[in-house]
């Protein structure tokens, strides 16, 4: 198989870097394994983590952590920046499900699963299975450790539905999404809400669940690109159709922000997204709809499940000196133990969870989560990373391809679709066909051709 050109560039790139090493964030004289640097994304959960790192993990192991936190977009840049020239300055880093494991089939995170077999107060068996599969190699090897972690489902009013004489089935069709959307859809109430902005991370996810469940993919197996196969193209046009007939308003610009807004502020009567969403919506300081919200499991149409598994999660770089402290670390913030301090000082709807077995009977997490800690939960474990659609995959994901051309590949895919939402464009086909053109030499270059 030939070397892709963003491999070369890596490789050229970490042999300049050989004649300019970083120096680290860590003062010059404590090059031992009592102070660490830690590179992570600026979200809630990871605030907390930091506000509490100090008092707890540095006291009882007297390793001190200085962290350095960046928004999601510069982090990814930064991150795989300092892993392809392999010089990074951190010793833990902020890694998403998605490019794990690509990172670690290049070699640039170190493998961690003997941290994992030998650290039993970890307890590696209690780390749900699926969650574990998205920060390993190819190979099986775990390089990354879940923080927390995530599936879809279907959000909808309870009230409207009752209102209107419609039964939400646990385990809701596609079809059956469409209709009840219609019919609920009216001049201030939108029948759903879905993410339109054109982006890998933003339409693609909802999106990417619909493709796979139709019976689509991006490549086959083989790297065959699908992009304008028919089941692709059905899936698409579904959405578009589900979106401009029983839409919110403004469908082109929305995201998950948008989206939780509009459902929380009660103008749509359903809404398909993260399970994150759930403790937001259910928060009656900032929810309009809390407490009137059902829950079901992500639509389908071939497969028995169709929801994603994403998260965000640790790894620490291959050039690292302190592994073993970078370990206390991981080993600390995604333990259960820590999941019961955060509850207990914070409160248990800040939990960084979808990642470990046992939050799920946790009785002071379900008085807050109960509704649909459940579904969480079954989606997590029922859904396989390495087969989430009706045909071999080429790499590890749900939504995604883990190859790093894969998000411009799915933005420049997701702006011609976008198009259509806003009108300036109509036709699904002309839309894919843009994206079957680019992915083409993608597959060409993975298959060895």
């Amino acid at each position: 198989m030939s070397t892709p050109t963003w491999r070369r560039a890596a490789a050229t790139a970490a042999a300049l870097a050989v004649a300019v090493p970083l120096v680290s964030c860590a003062a010059a004289g404590d090059a031992a394994s009592d102070r660490i640097s830690v590179l992570m994304v600026g979200n809630p959960q990871m605030t907390d983590l930091q506000e509490l790192t100090e008092q707890h993990f540095t006291a009882e192991t007297g390793i001190a952590v200085d962290f350095t936190v960046l928004p999601e977009n510069e982090l990814r840049d930064r991150v795989a920046q300092d892993l392809a020239a392999g010089v990074s300055k951190y010793d833990v880093i902020s890694i998403n499900s998605s490019e794990t494991p690509y990172y670690a089939d290049l070699g640039w995170l170190q493998d961690l699963t003997a941290y994992t077999e030998q650290d039993t107060a970890f307890d590696v068996d209690d780390v749900l299975p699926s969650m574990l599969t998205t920060y390993s190699a190819s190979d099986g090897g775990i390089h990354g450790i879940p923080f927390y972690g995530e599936s879809s489902f279907v959000m909808y009013r309870t009230d409207l539905f009752e209102a209107a004489g419609i039964t939400m089935p646990e385990h809701p069709t596609w079809d059956q999404i469409a209709e009840y959307a219609a019919a609920l859809d009216s001049g201030d109430t939108a029948g759903i809400c879905l993410r339109g902005q054109p982006a890998a991370g933003q339409m693609f996810a909802p999106l990417g669940t619909i493709v796979n469940t139709f019976g689509g993919t991006w490549f086959t197996e083989d790297w065959e690109p699908q992009v304008d196969s028919p089941e692709f193209t059905e899936a698409v046009q579904f959405y578009v159709d589900l979106v401009r007939d029983s839409g919110e308003t403004g469908a082109a610009q929305a995201g998950f922000t948008e989206c939780l807004n509009l459902f929380g502020q009660g103008k749509a009567a359903m809404w398909y997204d993260a399970t994150a969403g759930a403790g937001l919506v259910e928060n009656p300081e900032t929810s309009t709809v809390a407490g009137k919200v059902g829950y079901a499991y992500a639509p389908t149409k071939l497969t028995d499940y169709s929801g994603w598994i994403a998260g965000w999660g640790w790894g620490v770089p291959k050039n690292s000196a302190k592994a073993d402290a970078a370990w206390e670390f991981i080993s600390w913030a995604s333990s259960a133990g820590y999941e019961e301090l955060v509850g207990s000082e914070i409160g248990w709807s800040n939990v960084p969870d979808g990642k470990r077995e046992s939050t799920y009977s946790n009785a002071d997490y379900l008085a807050h989560a109960g509704a649909y800690a459940p579904i969480v939960l079954d989606s997590i474990k029922s859904i396989d990373p390495r087969d989430p659609g009706v045909q071999p995959r080429p790499t590890i994901g749900t939504i995604f391809v883990a190859i790093p051309e894969f998000s411009l590949l799915a933005t420049r895919t997701a702006e011609q679709i976008n198009a259509i939402l806003a009108g300036q464009a109509d036709s699904v086909a002309d839309a894919l066909a843009v994206g079957q053109e680019l992915a083409i030499p993608i597959g060409q270059e993975y298959a060895g051709e």
